[in-house]
């Protein structure tokens, strides 16, 4: 299968589709045709400008008064992806730089940047032939763009850096080499438009809300599966409550939760008790605000996956070449911070239901075992989770208020969004593995409300998730099944 690019609408959706189906790229005759007319401007501009083009024909940052001659244009490009390449740290995972790959063909292919056509090209044969540049997590600011990793991901294009190549690592000489590519030569412009953008961050965003959006749906399923094995009440989300405080998340929750209990014994036996705890009642608020959170956020990095973010901005209809500052991660920067902050939540109350489920109330035995005393049962799951937790409140703490300026303060404001994008990626996968042992709790305590079952929905979700992770009658060794159920919410 093949995915055109174009000037048309490329949904985060459609991200996650092309990237999880090995969906090849090819460049649409529209995108094909802007890229050669905004090269041409570009190249015309330069042989009869009187005056120094930002970038261009000048050094970079503040090396912005250095001009260069056009003899030495080439190497001035190469140059800065050399000295760019600082990344530090463990290596972004190949699924999260194969998104920024495809995010960087889509803005390039809009005709602002200044691109030969051969260099987009070169990216798209990249990501076709399942060749994964080696780029590292840290190292950006998120300002100028994601200098620093995108100068990892566009250094193979010269023979430089490193790829991963058939689950090998090798060169980037070494991966032209063997595919029978000539390094590509950069002309003018063409390094700062490979470097300037935000499609690390990018990446990281579109990742993040694929993932979150799946996580938001097993929290409902999952927080369903502890109130019935809790035997908690159904009339928090009845209907009339929400409309009267009608956030849409919220409303949105309360009809799930419905859905999800609908046929259900254990929900409609009498209670003892008059109320259930927040971690239970107010699901809807909770996780309701998540979901509105998961929809802004996806708002804004829908706005920016489909944007020219690198600098200057090349528009030929309107025959300028502006240098600003569209590279600037802050638009995406404090969105990120929220949605992290947001699925810290969801893990939050998730914790606090898994406690609940082992603190031996409501007629659940202690810690979910038979025979507590002898065995342990279930009491160390709290702590791992309280642990992660616990974490997640750490990286939840905004990185989008912080700024340390750069090149001698010509950059004196940064967005600070890679980290941003970094700690969320962490958040995402932690608030995956608290979801992971709040199932493996609620699927052992809704055991002991046999013979009541619980909803046709939730029964079949227990009764697939009892295929990979057993009832734990006696002590046994954890952390394999807390793995597996992991596993089980990514399937």
């Amino acid at each position: 299968m093949i995915h055109e690019i174009s000037a048309e609408h490329l949904s985060i959706e459609r991200v996650g589709e092309i990237i999880e189906k090995g969906m090849k790229l090819a460049l649409s005759d529209d995108a094909r045709n802007r890229i050669i007319r905004c090269r041409k401007y570009l190249d015309e501009k330069i042989a009869n400008s009187p005056v120094p083009v930002y970038g261009v024909t000048t050094g970079f940052g503040s090396l912005c008064k250095v001009s260069v001659s056009k003899d030495q244009l080439s190497q001035l490009q190469i140059n800065l992806m050399k000295s760019h390449a600082c990344g530090v740290g463990e290596r972004v995972p190949n699924e999260i730089v194969r998104i920024m790959i495809l995010l960087k063909v889509q803005s390039l292919s809009y005709g602002f940047s200044g691109c030969k056509l051969d260099t987009v090209e070169r990216l798209i044969d990249f990501f076709n032939e399942g060749v994964c540049p080696i780029v590292y997590k840290q190292g950006s600011l998120g300002a100028s763009g994601d200098l620093v990793p995108l100068a990892h991901l566009c250094l193979p294009l010269v023979g430089l850096g490193e790829v991963e190549y058939e689950g090998k690592i090798m060169t980037g000489a070494q991966i032209l080499e063997i595919k029978g590519w000539k390094p590509i030569e950069l002309a003018s412009k063409e390094g700062l438009a490979l470097l300037n953008g935000t499609q690390n961050m990018g990446a990281f965003a579109v990742w993040s809300l694929l993932h979150a959006q799946r996580l938001s749906e097993w929290a409902d399923k999952i927080g369903a599966m502890s109130l019935e094995a809790y035997d908690g009440r159904i009339e928090p989300f009845t209907e009339a409550v929400h409309l009267v405080r009608p956030h849409k998340g919220q409303i949105e929750t309360a009809a799930r939760m419905k859905e999800l209990l609908e046929g259900s014994e254990l929900i409609r036996q009498p209670k003892v008790h008059v109320q259930d705890p927040y971690s239970f009642r107010c699901m809807p608020q909770v996780h309701g605000t998540v979901k509105d959170t998961i929809r802004y956020v996806k708002s804004v990095i829908d706005t920016e996956i489909n944007s020219a973010t690198d600098n200057p901005t090349v528009c030929p209809d309107e025959d300028l070449i502006i240098s600003a500052g569209n590279f600037h991660g802050e638009p995406i920067a404090l969105p990120m911070d929220f949605l992290a902050q947001a699925l810290s939540e969801l893990a939050n109350i998730s914790e606090r239901r898994i406690y609940r489920l082992v603190s031996g109330t409501r007629n659940l035995p202690d810690f979910l075992v038979a025979n507590p005393g002898l065995n342990s049962g279930f009491m160390i799951t709290q702590y791992a989770a309280a642990s992660v937790v616990s974490l997640n409140k750490s990286l939840a703490m905004p990185s989008s208020t912080d700024s340390i300026p750069s090149c001698q303060d010509q950059e004196d404001l940064v967005s600070m969004g890679a980290n941003a994008a970094i700690k969320l990626y962490k958040v995402v996968l932690n608030t995956e593995r608290v979801l992971a042992i709040e199932l493996f709790n609620a699927a052992q305590a809704l055991e002991f409300r046999r013979p009541l079952k619980s909803s046709p929905v939730i029964e079949q979700m227990h009764a697939d998730f009892r295929k990979v992770v057993p009832f734990i009658s006696d002590d046994d060794v954890m952390y394999p099944h807390i793995e597996a159920a992991i596993q089980f919410l990514r399937k």
